[in-house]
C-alpha cells in the first residue's frame, strides 16, 4: 500500500461503518448514498489488499484485520478532529454527537436534567450512552471510543495524578455522594439499626460493572479481616434494587440514586456499618479534547446539571 495515495477520507467511512456496524445507518450518518459509501469501502479494501468487513446477520462485521486497524484509525481521526476544530462552538447550529460512557444510576440521575437543559438552550447535540464496563475507561477513551467518562473511578485518578503533567487524560470533580445499605421494607433486619456482624452474616447482591464478584466495600472489610457472601452479582444498581424489593438479599446502592428507582416505599435503607470511604462523581476525558469548544462546553453543562442537583438535594 502507498500511504501517500490514501484518501483519508476512506478511513473515517471506514470508521464510521465500523461505529454503527451497519451500512445504511454509517450512510444517514454520512449523509451519503449506501453505494457511495460500499464503493469506498471497497476502494479502502483495494487500498490496503486487506478485506475489512464482512457481511453479518444483521449488517456488517470486521474481518480480523480491520477490528485491529479500527482503534488506530479511530485514535488518529480523534486527533486530527481535535486539532482542527473550530474555537467556537454554537450548539443551537452544530449538531455534534457526545459519546458517554457511565453506570445505570449516574445516566438516572444526570441525563434527565442534561437533556432538559439541551432543550432550555435549544442544543441540536446527540448523546450516545455506552455502558461502563469497568472501572477503569482508560483505553475506551485512548482509543476514542468515547469522548467522557462520568462516575467514580479512585484507581484511574491515582494512577493520573501519578503521572502528573504527562498523564493522558484530564478530570473534572462534579460531585460527591454517599452509599447506604438497601432491604426490602419487612426484612428481618429491617427493624433495627444495622451492625456490622449482621451486615456480613447476610447475603448480598454486589453492582460489579466488570463482573468481578468484589467491590470497594468488600476491600473496607477485608481491612478489618471480615468479608461477606455476595449470592449475586449484576451489572446495574437498577436491577439490584429490583431484586433486594423481592428477596431477602441486601445491596449497596448510591443515596441519591433510590427515588429513581420508583421502589421506595418496598425499600429500606440503613446507615452501612462499614466505611468505604468518599465516592466522588468525576468526568475524565482525553487530552486530545483540551482544545475543542464543543467539548469545554459539554463539560460546563455537566457542571451546571450537577451543581443545580446538589443546590437542591
Amino acid at each position: 500500500m502507498n500511504f501517500r495515495t490514501l484518501d483519508l477520507n476512506l478511513l473515517r467511512v471506514f470508521d464510521t461503518v465500523m461505529a454503527e456496524g451497519s451500512i445504511t445507518r454509517a450512510a444517514e450518518r454520512l449523509a451519503m448514498t449506501q453505494p457511495a459509501v460500499s464503493n469506498a469501502l471497497k476502494r479502502l479494501r483495494d487500498s490496503v489488499g486487506e478485506d475489512l468487513l464482512t457481511r453479518a446477520a444483521r449488517g456488517v462485521a470486521p474481518t480480523a484485520f480491520g477490528e485491529a486497524l479500527w482503534p488506530q484509525v479511530r485514535s488518529a481521526l480523534g486527533q486530527l478532529r481535535a486539532a482542527l476544530e473550530p474555537g467556537d462552538f454554537d450548539p443551537a447550529l452544530d449538531a455534534r454527537v457526545f459519546r458517554l460512557t457511565m453506570a445505570d444510576a449516574m445516566a438516572a440521575f444526570l441525563l434527565p436534567a442534561l437533556m432538559a437543559r439541551f432543550a432550555t438552550l435549544g442544543a441540536r447535540c446527540q448523546i450516545e450512552v455506552r455502558p461502563l464496563l469497568d472501572r477503569d475507561p482508560r483505553e475506551l477513551l485512548a482509543h476514542a471510543d468515547i469522548d467522557v467518562a462520568l462516575g467514580h473511578f479512585p484507581e484511574v485518578l491515582a494512577a493520573l495524578a501519578a503521572q502528573g503533567r504527562v498523564a493522558p487524560l484530564r478530570h473534572r470533580r462534579l460531585g460527591e455522594g454517599r452509599y447506604v445499605c438497601v432491604m426490602r421494607a419487612g426484612h428481618p433486619l429491617a427493624g433495627a439499626p444495622l451492625t456490622l456482624a449482621a451486615f456480613c452474616a447476610a447475603e448480598h447482591v454486589l453492582v460489579s460493572f466488570s463482573g468481578r464478584p468484589h467491590g470497594f466495600v468488600d476491600q473496607a472489610l477485608a481491612a478489618q479481616q471480615l468479608s461477606r457472601r455476595v449470592a449475586l452479582t449484576v451489572n446495574q444498581f437498577f436491577t439490584a434494587a429490583q431484586v433486594v424489593a423481592r428477596s431477602d438479599l441486601l445491596t449497596v446502592l448510591p443515596e441519591r440514586f433510590l427515588p429513581l428507582t420508583g421502589l421506595e416505599d418496598r425499600l429500606v435503607v440503613r446507615e452501612l456499618p462499614v466505611e468505604p470511604g468518599t465516592v466522588y462523581a468525576d468526568a475524565i476525558w482525553h487530552v486530545r479534547h483540551d482544545r475543542s469548544a464543543a467539548h469545554q462546553w459539554l463539560l460546563a453543562q455537566f457542571a451546571e446539571v450537577s451543581a443545580a442537583a446538589a443546590a437542591a438535594a
